[in-house]
């Protein structure tokens, strides 16, 4: 297994995004492709401190801007380690309002040492795998900025173990997977749901 890093400086509740299309497509074995565009809107600015981890929902930390109850300005975020335990990278998820194209929006930030045009992949359980492009690349790592429909989303709920495989750009032949826990998603993302 390839050590793309020691270490990922953790985002703070994916500032700095731009909105803009992001394109979801799902992966076959033919290589065929199919586009789910969905908008992203720019996430808020952090707090000069950084984040509050409010809470904990299984393998998800639910960081908020403050500590009122407001979940608004809250986020679910999950480090991702490879098989010797060295941080690799991270996904901030956030709910999106109602009407938008995606239920929620996701930044999953890898090394700098990432195949770009390889894409990011993930899929649930083993099942229906999609492939996102990544939008940018800053001093602390490179981002795939990704919608999630309510398929997406279900399927968080109701899975296990979402796998996300990235390619190093030292060793263009080989996958590195990691594993993203879905242990406690469900309470998780209602606990970031603004209030109706």
């Amino acid at each position: 297994m390839i050590n793309l890093i020691k270490t990922v400086p953790h985002l703070i509740l994916a500032a700095g995004l731009m909105a803009s299309p992001v394109f979801a497509q799902d992966a076959s074995p033919t290589g065929a492709t199919n586009d789910l565009s969905v908008g992203v809107p720019v996430a808020a600015e952090p707090a000069q401190d950084g984040p509050i981890v409010r809470e904990q929902h299984g393998a998800w930390d639910v960081r908020c801007l403050s500590s009122d109850e407001s979940a608004q300005d809250c986020q679910l975020y999950q480090l991702l380690k490879d098989d010797e335990g060295n941080s690799v990278a991270e996904m901030t998820l956030f709910a999106l309002p109602e009407g938008q194209a995606a239920l929620a929006g996701a930044v999953i930030a890898t090394p700098l040492e990432t195949l770009l045009t390889a894409q990011l992949t993930m899929s649930v359980d083993g099942k229906n795998t999609k492939r996102y492009p990544y939008s940018y690349c800053s001093v602390q790592g490179c981002y795939a900025r990704i919608g999630l429909s309510r398929e997406d989303i279900d399927a968080f709920r109701k899975g296990s173990v979402a796998t996300i495989a990235i390619v190093p750009i030292v060793a263009p032949d080989q996958v590195v997977k990691l594993k993203l826990s879905l242990s406690g998603f469900t309470d998780g993302f209602a606990a970031i749901q603004p209030a109706k």
